[in-house]
């Protein structure tokens, strides 16, 4: 039975996209939903939405994405809300954190679920249960060890990876071989280049790199968005965390901001999109992935197009 209330915990978006579309798979097929900021959205925004009627559906959803700044703005009014929700409409926090001894806390989980979204210590074993439970794959533990050390600990990227190399694998068996030697590394590396071009403000050679990318690899420019998105998801936390007094190469240990020489350029880009640049961004990106996906320009216009805009705001 769907619960009015969940919170999705913990820094994995991978997890937390997860564990949402199971949330959303045991919901009304038909209902309504809506996505907000956390970071912009006032709170007469989310609980009309919550409160009101469906037209189109049997019932209203609202996604809260980066809903930590928008329960630091409400706690007091989201625990009243929490103690007596609406009966039609169902509440999706995405938080990175959420202690268990405040009340908030006590609240949700007396009336709905959080689900902790945390990564793994293991990643290589969650590589081996991934790849045969999302993939249809086997993976050597040599191999899931391999993908580990080259992609770090983003789940996400490791699950695409993964996709990629069992969809090339003949008999649905993945070796050392097969991780080492695949091309998409060296095509992620060309993606991560441009990315961490665009971080230092350097417009010009991150568009020079982006169109060598897309006359290497046409295929490119459907990971574009995810890696654009990954970058922008960066620059928010890395504003948030300076902003908590965290020091900057603390904050690049944990957002793995390398190497070393982009991340004082990355800093200078962060602050001057600031978190409305930012969100301003994301948009953006949306707006290229909605574009692309309806036919409007092809994605790799769309894309130079966003690229073009970031340095127009970061001039």
């Amino acid at each position: 039975m769907a619960k009015p209330v969940y919170a999705l915990v913990g820094p994995d978006p991978f997890l937390q996209l997860q564990k949402m579309k199971e949330v959303l798979a045991a919901l009304p097929a038909d209902a309504q939903r809506t996505d907000l900021d956390g970071e912009r959205a006032e709170l007469a925004d989310v609980l009309d939405e919550l409160r009101s009627f469906a037209m189109f559906g049997s019932g209203k959803v609202v996604v809260l994405r980066n809903a930590d700044a928008f329960l630091t703005r409400f706690r007091e009014q989201l625990e009243d809300y929490v103690a007596s929700p609406s009966n039609s409409g169902t509440l999706i926090l995405r938080l990175d954190s959420l202690p268990s001894n405040q009340r908030i806390y006590k609240a949700i989980a007396k009336v709905g679920h959080i689900e902790p979204c945390t990564p793994p210590k293991d990643l290589a074993r969650w590589v081996v249960a991934q790849a045969k439970g999302a993939h249809g794959a086997t993976i050597a533990p040599d191999a899931a060890a391999m993908l580990v050390e080259l992609v770090g600990d983003d789940l996400g990227r490791l699950d695409t990876e993964l996709a990629k190399l069992a969809l090339s694998s003949e008999d649905g068996r993945i070796d050392a071989e097969s991780v080492s030697g695949g091309v998409a590394f060296q095509r992620e590396r060309q993606m991560w280049d441009m990315t961490n071009e665009l971080a230092c403000g350097r417009t010009a050679e991150a568009l020079k790199k982006w169109r060598q990318l897309i006359q290497l690899d046409s295929s490119a420019e459907f990971r574009a968005v995810t890696w654009l998105g990954m970058w922008l998801e960066n620059v928010r936390k890395a504003v948030a965390m300076k902003r908590k007094g965290l020091q900057p190469f603390a904050i690049c240990q944990q957002l793995r901001i390398w190497p070393r020489e982009i991340q004082g350029p990355f800093f200078q880009t962060a602050e001057s999109l600031g978190e409305a640049g930012a969100a301003r961004a994301t948009d953006l990106l949306a707006d290229v992935d909605l574009r692309s996906k309806s036919g409007l320009g092809d994605a790799a216009s769309n894309v130079e197009r966003f690229i073009l805009q970031i340095g127009q705001m970061n001039a």
